[in-house]
This record gives C-alpha cells, structure tokens and sequence, in this order.
C-alpha cells in the first residue's frame, strides 16, 4: 500500500486542449478518494495518468514518495478494474482472477498462486463459481472477478473506473457495500471514478469535486454536503439537488420569489453590500408548518404559503414542486450552471422534501416553515459560498477523520478474530 500524491497535474492533448488544469491531491495510505463530476470534467483523465495510460503534461505524480510521471504502467504497481471488467472469456473464473499473477512469469509457483485465488475467491464468495465462464455469470459475479484479479496482486492501490455503471439499481447498491467492506478489511488505497454522487457520497473518505479540468472542492461526504464552496458544489452534491432562488436585498429583508427572509447578523456579514445574491436552499430543509420540528421551533424560522404544483410520492418521502419566475440577473448564471451539472434547462421550481405521510398534493395551498440558519447564499459573480463556515467546515473533516480510524480499528479486529478463528 502507498500514499499517492498529484502535484498540479495537468494534461493537455497534442490538439491543444486542457483536459485537466492543475489538480492537487494528497491521498493518505489506506484512504478511499472518490473522483466525481459532471461527463467530461477530467475525472477518468486524472485516473488513467494515475495508472499510467496517460501521459501527464505538467506537474508531479508520486506514490509512496517517489515520482512516477516517466514509469510504465506495469512499474507502478496498481491494479486497476475497468468499467466492463475486461475479463477474458475463454478462461474460467479462476483463471481471469490467476492471470496477473502467471504473467509475472516465475514469480509464483503453483501453490501460492492457488493460496491467493482462493484467498480472494472466498473474500468475494466466489469458491462455487471457480470453474464457470465469464458468460455464465451476472453482472455482479463478473464485477467480483475483475476486483478478485485485483486484489490477488497485492498492488500499492486498487484505482476503480465507473465499475458499477453496467448494473441496475438493486446490483449498484449491493456492490457499493460490498466494494466499501472490502476496502475497510484490506485496507487498501483506492482511487475510484463515478459520475454517479450516490457512490460518491456512500464510498469515499472524501470526495474530489471536478468541473471542466479543475479541482473544485475535496472534502469529506458530510463537508461537501452541509459546507459547498462555490454553486456548483452545492448544486452537485445533494438528491435532490439544492434549490437556487435569485434573493435581492430590500432594507432587513431578503425578498425571494418564494419568501421573504430577516436578514441576521450572519447573512449581513455574508451579503455584505450586495443587493442582488443567489439564495440555496436544500429540500430536506422544509418542514410543513405543523410538524413536530417545526412547532419545537417555537418562533424561530420562516413560514411561507406556497401552491403545490406536482407532488411525487415515493413510500419514504413526498416530493413536492413549487414553480416561481427567476430574476433576469441571475437567469444566465443559473442556465450555466444547469448545463454544467448536466441538466435539462426545465421549468424553475423549488423542489421540497416532506414526511411521507404528507397529505400536501399538487393544486393544494401548502403552508412550509424552514430555519434560515440552514440557507446558503451565494456571489452571483464569482459562485462563492458567502456562507461558508471554515471552522465547522475543518470540524467536519476533524470528525470523518476519526470515524474513518474507528472504522479502520473495527476492521483491522475482524481479521485478527477470523484469523484466529481458522487458526484453532
């Protein structure tokens, strides 16, 4: 195992285009890092320079301390899983996961390549499939393999590349944990692509948000999801993701389209002398007015009347969506960014979560209440997150830090009880 460490790594195709722009991330050893972003933001570009099917154009890539920009991928010692595993048909199971090892030939005998294909066969309970072809197996049976030829070769890093992206919704869920209980017991560093923020925000110790090249923010799950630094952060991160209303500055209030808002003393230090800023409001943030949360309230907050123009009801949340006309000032900021998150330039509506016994549906007058300490509100101009709390920002790395130690600690006994157990 190994830190691995991109220095303002840039690549840049012979046709003159930047495809990343000077990323730096530092990747501690045993640490899980999730690459995310839109299609096209340079996360797959930054891992293959990391496995070495890239050439880096600029910048410094070291694993384990020592610089690796001129090494062939085979000198590197990282195991990387594709995502249509590139497995080799006419092999059995057992041979697609011994093959890495019988191509450093000599290296093994017989018996250790035995004990390692059956050491990572009954890690991803694979020993009743040992003997089939990769035709005869599910989707997920064939992402086990491709993680089971990566593991038999005890590489510095496992570097994963949209590995679940080919399963439906029910495999992605059951391989999300199993891919997360492997790499807590083997403890592994692990560099893993997606587009999809649901794996981003259930896998990785922290996250790596990127946006046409750039590194936009690397912080826990949790920091991203309550601290985003800029709009296309918070925009990103979040299912459903956060409502943008324009908010303009009238005396001590913030008018919005849906509510108007006192301004504290926290928003003035955050507006500043602003008249016109861009308000973020997360659907899990609404209440409706009579609820428990809100009535402990007691005062405290907004209350706001709004007409319910469709509602999704989902079993564990209702859905509810309340259409209101943007300000032409921010309208172009806002279409941007919908395009950058992949969006479909729809309708401008506040999309609130509610209890799922809500009996709030479409064409209905429905009374909400939210606690303004929970809105953000950004520079229309420059994206920034005026609301950013950098102190409760590095207590919440502070936390996933130890949480990840604790998690490490529980893992590391496991082993040594299982161990022990086949011992006796």
């Amino acid at each position: 195992m190994a830190s691995i460490t991109l220095d303002n790594v840039v690549k840049t195709y012979p046709d003159g285009f930047t495809a990343v722009k000077g990323v730096s991330i530092d990747i501690a050893d045993g640490e899980f890092i999730i690459l995310v972003g839109p299609s096209g933001c340079g996360k797959s570009t930054v891992l293959r320079m990391i496995v070495g099917l890239e050439d880096i154009s600029d910048g410094e890539l070291r694993i384990g301390g020592e610089v690796v920009n001129d090494k062939a991928p085979r000198d590197r010692n990282l195991a990387m899983v594709f995502q249509n595993y590139a497995l080799y048909p006419h092999l059995t199971v057992y041979e697609n996961i011994a093959f890495p090892l019988r191509l450093q030939k000599g290296q093994f005998s017989e018996t250790e390549i035995d004990e390692k294909v059956r050491r990572a066969s009954a890690l991803l309970e694979l020993d009743e499939h040992l003997d089939r072809k990769p035709a005869n197996l599910s989707g997920g049976q064939r992402q086990r393999v491709a993680m089971g030829r990566a593991i038999v070769r005890d590489a510095e890093a496992f570097l994963f590349d949209e590995p679940l992206s080919n399963l439906d919704a029910k495999l992605r869920g059951q391989m999300r944990t199993e891919i997360a209980r492997l790499q807590r017991r083997l403890a592994t560093t692990t560099v893993y692509v997606t587009h999809d923020q649901t794996e981003a925000m259930t896998l990785g110790d922290r996250v790596a948000v990127l946006r046409r090249g750039e590194l936009q923010q690397l912080a826990s799950p949790r920091g991203l999801y309550e601290q985003p630094v800029n709009l296309f952060v918070a925009g990103f991160i979040g299912s459903p993701p956060m409502n943008f209303i324009p908010g303009v500055v009238e005396g001590d209030h913030l008018r919005t389209p849906i509510v108007d808002v006192p301004i504290d003393d926290r928003l003035r230090r955050a507006i500043g002398d602003r008249q016109l800023v861009i308000v973020g409001i997360r659907p899990d943030t609404f209440q409706e007015a009579g609820s428990l949360v809100a009535r402990a309230a007691q005062g405290r907050g907004v209350t706001l009347e709004v007409d319910v123009d469709q509602t999704e009801w989902l079993g564990e949340v209702l859905y509810a969506y309340v259409p209101f006309d943007t300000d032409e000032r921010v309208a172009a900021k806002l279409e941007e960014l919908d395009r950058d998150l992949d969006g479909e330039g729809m309708r401008t509506q506040v999309v609130v979560a509610l209890d799922s016994m809500s009996t709030v549906r479409e064409g209905d007058r429905a009374e909400l209440w939210f606690d303004p300490d929970q809105m953000h509100v950004f520079d229309p101009e420059t994206n920034e997150n005026l609301t950013l709390d950098r102190g409760r920002a590095e207590e919440i790395e502070a936390e996933a830090v130890a949480l990840r130690k604790r998690a490490l600690e529980r893992a590391h006994r496991r082993e040594q009880e299982t161990a022990g157990a086949g011992s006796h």
